[in-house]
């Protein structure tokens, strides 16, 4: 048996795309030119079959205002130029300087193909946003919608992806709009709107979701479970097919991604399998029948009626489909559901929540949409066993498998350290880290990070058995990366930083500045003569320095610890002033006198000739290494930095003071 989805093929608006751009090609006239604004779908059949008929398209670029200036000049009456702006919708600019191209030139014609859906999207930012307003766009910033709408806006714009996402926005005080990509995941979409509810009390949101591609993903889910073959139809190179085949391929092993019906003779079928067809929203409903039909006639099936087929597949319920419906009655213990299928869905109390104390009325109410897997199907009955926390891990899980193809960095905690590493539950999903990922030490303790909470990436995953591998180490050497880049940003001579000891050498000390390395060398450690940097500081100090000098090229930073407020000479002067007494630690002797520290780092020489009244052969006959002894400072050299200093003075003032007595 052969079942086809009932969603498969063209939605709305590329449908109606495609059908203009064909009718355009087949009435135009001699001469005349046909161009879209890149690619009008995914799908390389079809643009094959445009280029064929004379419709070409524009690399969406830098140059594409210039170019499509040039085409303005260039036509005329026997000349005409039609550019066609594809489903997606191009940025305001584009569109309006190829509209008033065309006022100005009746040979020059645009022809808006953008969805209406989106359409609506951008009326609806321009109408409502302000230069002091802020809008939301729920959706992918790299996708060509979301970047059409935001150049609708008049305030600021932010661009979310997921409801973590938002986490930070807080405490607007701006009005706020609100909307969403036409094929953003109405789950997400849902959660996005309950975060955003409370984190601004004035936001207006605007539903401007199109649920067919996930409505299109949930069909070939239930499928491919019920399949023993399962065919994607679609261009290879089309984001929406390629979801549709991982999809099905995670259910069904014997999945095949083709593109026309010719492909089909290199896949092995029997006449008694089952076989399920879907096509991604830019495949053409005749290839889709083609297939169809081409693999009725390999399986010696009847030919069934295309519109028939796609209507007996809706309405029936599968074991393990996931559906949506509505609430038509909340008791204590169940929920009735209106599946717009003969049997009624109930869900009981045990599948919709794990707490005990929950009161289903608070937590659903009638006429609610909710969407829950087929657990059992009753047809004596007449009813419906479903599961919403079934969905709820299912959706947890494809978190998961869509954060090992997008990169996406998941948070979770450390529940458990087991042979080789550690598991993390990330929405209760666990995760296994090995050690060598853990971000410790190859002999760290690994018990240590349970009952934490940790970033990870998922490195490598198994669908099949529901296994996934996550780092933490990853994320932290791209948070590592990020700051440094940021860092080399910012950097300027002069400029301070806190920094952490990292290691020491004979030469210096490195010193961690936040995901970038700089060092210290000994002589800039301190202002006297040291023998190794461990004299100053140690592996793990917090110290604050100021960059001397760096080279981005080589990504070297050289840096300064030392201070004019820690320099000795400067501590000295502003403490003491010729004339003074202090107070000094005889340090070294020679031939010539003996040398005083009057401040760490500032030493004082005091001539053989100055240490006594009598005169003495050497200053060992008076001092000795280590006394401390009062001097009177006699004479500072500012320019020198040379500092004479005087017992025998001390002595005489003394002696002067005795007499005046």
């Amino acid at each position: 048996m052969i079942t086809v989805a009932s969603l498969a093929g063209f939605c709305f608006g590329v449908k109606r795309a495609v059908d203009r751009v064909i009718k355009l090609s087949e009435n135009k006239a001699p001469g005349e030119r046909i161009f879209t604004i890149g690619n009008l779908i995914h799908n390389p059949i079809v643009i094959d079959e445009l280029a064929q008929k004379g419709v070409h398209a524009l690399p969406q670029d830098e140059s594409l205002l210039d170019r499509l200036t040039e085409l303005c000049r260039e036509a005329s009456p026997d000349a005409k130029v039609s550019v066609i702006i594809r489903t997606h919708g191009v940025r305001r600019e584009i569109l309006e300087h190829a509209m008033v191209l065309s006022g100005n030139n009746p040979s020059f014609i645009c022809i808006d193909c953008t969805c209406p859906y989106v359409q609506k999207i951008h009326r609806i930012v321009a109408e409502q946003t302000t230069p002091d307003s802020r809008l939301i766009i729920i959706g992918d910033k790299n996708h060509p919608e979301v970047d059409g709408i935001r150049s609708w806006a008049a305030g600021n714009v932010a661009i979310f992806a997921s409801e973590s996402e938002i986490e930070d926005e807080q405490n607007c005080q701006k009005q706020t709009i609100v909307v969403s990509q036409t094929t953003q995941k109405l789950t997400e979409w849902k959660k996005c709107q309950n975060k955003i509810r409370n984190l601004y009390t004035n936001a207006l949101i605007f539903d401007t979701i199109c649920s067919v591609t996930e409505n299109r993903q949930t069909e070939c889910e239930t499928l491919s479970r019920e399949v023993d073959l399962m065919l994607v139809i679609g261009g290879r190179n089309s984001s929406n097919t390629a979801k549709l085949y991982e999809v099905a391929k995670r259910n069904q092993s014997r999945s095949y991604l083709i593109e026309r019906a010719d492909e089909l003779s290199g896949i092995p079928m029997t006449p008694d399998m089952n076989v399920g067809i879907t096509a991604g929203a830019s495949t053409p409903s005749s290839i889709i029948e083609e297939v169809y039909q081409t693999m009725s006639e390999t399986m010696e099936n009847e030919v069934l009626d295309f519109e028939k087929m796609i209507d007996e597949s809706f309405k029936t319920l599968y074991t393990g489909a996931v559906v949506k419906g509505i609430i038509t009655c909340v008791l204590n213990n169940e929920i009735h559901v209106d599946l717009g299928a003969k049997s009624t869905g109930v869900i009981a109390f045990d599948e919709l929540t794990d707490n005990p104390q929950a009161k289903l009325s608070d937590l659903y109410k009638v006429g609610d949409e909710i969407e829950a897997k087929v657990v059992k199907v009753s047809d004596l009955d007449g009813i419906a066993t479903l599961s919403r926390k079934r969905i709820e891990k299912d959706l947890n899980w494809q978190k998961i498998v869509e954060a090992s193809t997008s990169g996406e960095i998941l948070e979770g905690k450390i529940i458990e350290a087991v042979k080789g590493g550690l598991i993390m539950s990330i929405s209760f999903v666990r995760v296994f880290i090995p050690a060598s990922q853990s971000g410790l030490p190859k002999d760290g303790d690994l018990k240590t990070l349970v009952g934490t909470t940790q970033k990870c990436k998922i490195i490598d995953i198994n669908e099949q058995k529901n296994r996934a591998v996550g780092s933490i180490r990853a994320v932290a050497s791209e948070e590592r990366k990020a700051k440094a880049e940021q860092f080399w940003k910012e950097i300027e001579v002069g400029k301070k930083y806190e920094g952490t000891v990292k290691s020491l050498t004979s030469y210096g000390a490195f010193v961690d500045l936040g995901g970038v390395d700089g060092m210290v060398h000994s002589s800039e450690l301190s202002w006297r003569r040291i023998k190794h940097p461990s004299e100053v500081v140690n592996v793990g100090d917090v110290i604050v320095v100021y960059v001397k000098e760096f080279n981005p090229e080589t990504k070297r930073i050289s840096l300064g610890y030392k201070t004019e407020e820690s320099d000795p000479w400067y501590i000295f002067t502003n403490k003491y002033s010729v004339g003074d007494v202090a107070n000094v630690k005889i340090v070294s002797m020679m031939p010539f006198g003996a040398f005083a520290e009057v401040v760490p780092g500032a030493d004082g020489l005091i001539h053989i000739s100055q240490i006594a009244k009598e005169k003495i052969a050497k200053p060992e006959d008076v001092l000795t290494l280590g006394q401390t002894v009062d001097v009177k400072i006699i004479d500072i050299d500012m320019e020198k930095r040379k500092i004479s200093l005087s017992i025998r003075a001390l002595d005489e003032d003394e002696a002067e003071e005795t007499d005046a007595e």
